[in-house]
């Protein structure tokens, strides 16, 4: 596949990824209240990886080598302990729709990581669309939130660990399969998360409705397992700092998903702040972004390749 396939498969996987990801502050948002945050934190990662160990079993995939273990901890630090425990603390006070906006800063932070961990070098024209829609979604946020909070630093230190984990898993994806990735990472962490959410497990579990225990297993299966083929593929095959900017649209797929099963309101200065962050993915998509060999090989032979 040349380089325009792979990036258009990129960008059509990780659309995918987005939605699935953009029905997790919901999801969450409909378990805490009942199930507590810490539990719905240890519950999602255990189920997750019970999923996750049944997958590498069955397909009898080997353990992966030394070479991968940074990108576990990565992976393990990030998406599975990270995003979980933090979102689910700040859904205890905020609604799905602020978390969904906060969260919008991931693309910014997911170009961040790639750069740090992967070696991506994006030109100028694409930090500057980055910079525009994250000026947009910070606007956009200002205007509907009226200022910070604790849940907001909750929202940030989640997205963060998102970032970090994203780096990894893409890295890994680059030498297996994506859900491969993603499961040896939920399945090392049941040691831990597997003890903890029988330890946390409700006193009365009867207590909670099946809405909220439906929604436990729904981020289980969907955000935090089946949705890293997509995201993790997508990142590898387009990208991490370009495929990463469609997160700049999972806010507004979040604000849909919120107001049809929250009840959540979105106004018509969403869709205007929907319409602004559409261009801005779509000025970062056509700017360029190298990987660090490729970077070298210009400095070294600076004609060779054509200006950004």
């Amino acid at each position: 596949m040349d380089e325009t396939g792979a990036i258009r498969r990129g960008y059509a996987l990780g659309l995918v990824g987005v939605i699935i990801f953009s029905l997790s502050l919901p999801g969450t948002r409909l378990a805490v209240p009942e199930l507590g945050a810490e539990f719905v934190t240890a519950g999602r990662a255990a189920l997750a990886g019970l999923l996750s160990l049944a997958y590498l079993l069955l397909g009898r995939r080997r353990l992966p080598g030394r070479r991968h273990w940074r990108d576990l901890g990565l992976v393990i630090g990030g998406v599975v302990i990270g995003f979980p425990l933090f979102t689910a603390f700040a859904m205890r006070e905020v609604e799905a729709s602020h978390g969904g906006v906060v969260l919008s800063l991931l693309p910014l932070m997911t170009a961040g990581t790639g750069a740090l961990f992967a070696g991506e070098r994006p030109s100028l024209r694409f930090w500057l669309a980055a910079l525009a829609g994250t000026a947009v979604v910070l606007a956009f946020m200002l205007y509907r939130a009226g200022g910070f909070s604790q849940a907001d630093l909750y929202l940030a230190l989640a997205g963060l660990g998102a970032a970090i984990g994203y780096a990894g898993g893409a890295r890994m994806t680059a030498h297996m399969p994506a859900l491969e990735a993603i499961s040896w990472s939920l399945a090392l962490a049941l040691p831990v998360s597997l003890p903890l959410m029988l330890v946390l497990w409700p006193a009365e579990p009867a207590a909670a409705g099946l809405v909220a225990w439906g929604a436990l297993g729904f981020v289980a299966a969907f955000p935090q397992f089946i949705g890293f083929f997509f995201w993790y593929g997508g990142l590898a095959a387009g990208g991490i700092a370009r495929v990463g900017q469609m997160q700049l649209l999972q806010v507004y797929f979040t604000l849909g998903f919120s107001a049809l099963l929250l009840g959540e309101r979105v106004g018509p200065v969403t869709w205007v702040a929907a319409l602004l962050t559409v261009v801005c993915v779509w000025l970062g998509r056509k700017a360029p972004v190298r990987a660090r060999a490729e970077v070298a090989a210009h400095l070294s032979h600076p004609d060779a390749s054509g200006r950004d």
